[in-house]
């Protein structure tokens, strides 16, 4: 998902007066019969997202095995993006689950896994569009998910105020300005909008990808800082990645083998 939203102060004071009277909780966290809270945002397709009432998708059968492999008990909550942060700092949750590109800036509040998905932003454009790079996106208008990395790399690209960025809350939203004409381009993950692509045939959509624009980032999950948990789930991870566990589940989202070389040398570095 890769995003770059901070908690707003109101939110964080909100947040401070319910952690007052959550303190226990808080205390028996390494119980061994604990059942680990996993908070997520279930609006990104294929990752995490609402089927039925159910929270399915890729992170959610990954998570699912490496909490298996790791011998925890865990339960996922659809929280939303910033309480999903906000329940992580305050210690009412122990994991969040949810796209999230690890970098400098988050790592100085959480901890993070190891790496499990090498992810890249690439541009969604009509059939036919006169877009076919990052550079071309100049004049043009672009729909990007508020708060995300894609926002971050139009920006870099054109600036902070650029009147032709619009804003949306998730990428569904940000696709539905694209297909209804109200934008020119949507800049996103990759897996999010071929994923699209690919499922909305009718949609005659084409995905634009320009590695010289737009730089690898890597998913974790996040953890609160210090988590007593970060080395079991670490070594759970990586088993999940060596033993094919993780082909099979990315294959069933992606209809695509993942990049397991690139994977594991950013795990051990």
């Amino acid at each position: 998902m890769k995003k770059l939203k901070k908690l707003s102060f109101a939110f964080a004071v909100t947040t401070a007066l319910i952690l007052s009277g959550c303190g226990k909780d808080a205390e028996t966290s390494g119980t061994a019969d604990k059942t680990y809270k996993v908070d997520t945002d279930a609006a990104y397709a294929p990752f995490e997202y609402l089927e039925n009432g159910k929270i399915v998708g890729f992170d959610v059968d990954f998570t699912k095995a490496v909490a298996k492999e790791a011998g925890i008990k865990i339960n996922i909550v659809n929280t939303g993006w910033d309480p999903l942060f906000a329940e992580i700092d305050g210690k009412l949750a122990d994991v969040g689950m949810s796209s999230i590109s690890i970098n400098a800036e988050r790592e100085k509040t959480y901890d993070f896994t190891t790496p499990y998905f090498l992810s890249i932003n690439k541009i969604l454009v009509p059939e036919g569009s006169s877009i076919k790079s990052a550079a071309d996106l100049k004049g043009k208008v672009v729909a990007v998910q508020n708060g995300t990395t894609g926002q971050e790399a139009v920006e870099k690209l054109f600036g902070k105020n650029n009147k032709n960025l619009k804003k949306f809350e998730n990428n569904n939203l940000a696709i539905l300005e694209l297909t209804s004409g109200g934008a020119d381009a949507v800049v996103a993950d990759n897996g999010v909008i071929e994923a699209y692509a690919k499922n909305n045939p009718d949609k005659k959509l084409v995905v634009i990808d320009d590695k010289n624009s737009f730089e690898p980032e890597y998913y974790g999950l996040l953890l609160q800082k210090g988590s007593k948990i970060k080395g079991k789930l670490d070594k759970a991870i990586k088993e999940v990645v060596n033993n094919g566990t993780y082909e099979k589940i990315y294959s069933k989202y992606f209809s695509a083998k993942p990049d397991l070389e690139t994977l594991k040398a950013e795990q051990n570095k």
